[in-house]
């Protein structure tokens, strides 16, 4: 239940945030038993390259506490849809916080706010909107994949957040949103193969007076698309971003005093020599009121 609020102490049934390194975090569930791979309950204990953790001897601890192992420490964290995304059981390929960040940014979002996202997949991005939206808002999340929806569903009540979420089995670019989705919703995220193919079924559920659809395709081909077929429908104001990292180090330089033999160092920012990789491109849309759509 720790996503849906702040707390200062664990208790069983929570979801923390084991941090060893950066690079080195895991998401638990603080229980006392938990199944071995042969279905023998048996005591929550997590190995670790520092030693090990009896997981239920958590409760009771302050969110930020240093817990000693072994060999070495661990920080217990609260999560938050950042560390979800680091920590979470890669179902299929996710969003990662930066183009999260940026595609919340991009649709308007606010609490109170009525949002589809199809497809749920881990649902990375699903835990950053349910934080945006709520407490008065919801999130429509469709999968075509059955088995994701209900890890998906399962995840979200553990979390405490089935509130604000519902999760439904349904290919949106055959079925649809449903009827009773129609002029409710205030954005559409589309991170699906052919997001053309739902864009006449996103025209009937974004609101009358308006809304933002969002798409996020990894190639160039799929944005022309896509565009192409929102452009047929009125929608107005296409733009596309890509979403690239770029880290700056701190160095120190050796730099020659003019008129003088003696160097000196210079302590100066460098770019890195690579940029992390192509993850997709994000394109917004927007489809004006229903009034206007009627007069073009």
């Amino acid at each position: 239940m720790s996503f849906n609020k702040v707390k200062e102490f664990i208790e069983e049934g929570d979801v923390i945030i084991l941090y060893l390194a950066h690079n080195n975090m895991h998401s638990l569930e603080i229980k006392a038993k938990i199944p071995n791979k042969n279905g023998k309950m048996v005591d929550n204990v997590f190995q670790t390259k520092y030693g090990a953790l009896n997981v239920f001897s958590l409760v009771g601890h302050k969110y930020g506490t240093k817990k000693k192992l072994s060999r070495g420490w661990a920080y217990v964290l609260q999560p938050t849809p950042e560390l979800w995304t680091l920590t979470v059981p890669h179902r299929t390929q996710i969003i990662y916080s930066p183009d999260i960040s940026l595609i919340i940014h991009l649709m308007d979002l606010i609490p109170g706010s009525i949002v589809i996202e199809t497809g749920t997949g881990s649902g990375s991005l699903s835990h950053a909107l349910i934080r945006v939206i709520r407490p008065h808002g919801h999130l429509y999340t469709f999968d075509f994949h059955e088995q994701r929806v209900n890890i998906a569903q399962a995840e979200f009540e553990r979390h405490g957040l089935s509130k604000f979420v519902t999760s439904s089995h349904k290919d949106v670019c055959i079925e649809g949103f449903g009827k009773e989705l129609e002029t409710k919703a205030d954005a559409i995220f589309l991170d699906l193969p052919h997001p053309w193919l739902a864009v006449d079924y996103a025209v009937s559920t974004l609101k009358k007076s308006g809304g933002k659809l969002c798409s996020f395709s990894p190639c160039i081909e799929q944005v022309q698309r896509t565009c192409a077929k929102l452009i047929s429908k009125g929608f107005i104001e296409l733009n596309t971003y890509e979403c690239l990292q770029r880290e700056v180090h701190n160095v120190d330089k050796d730099m020659a005093q003019e008129n003088e033999k003696q160097e000196i160092k210079l302590l100066t920012a460098m770019h890195a020599r690579s940029l992390p990789g192509h993850t997709g491109f994000v394109t917004i849309a927007t489809l004006p009121p229903f009034h206007v759509r009627k007069m073009e």
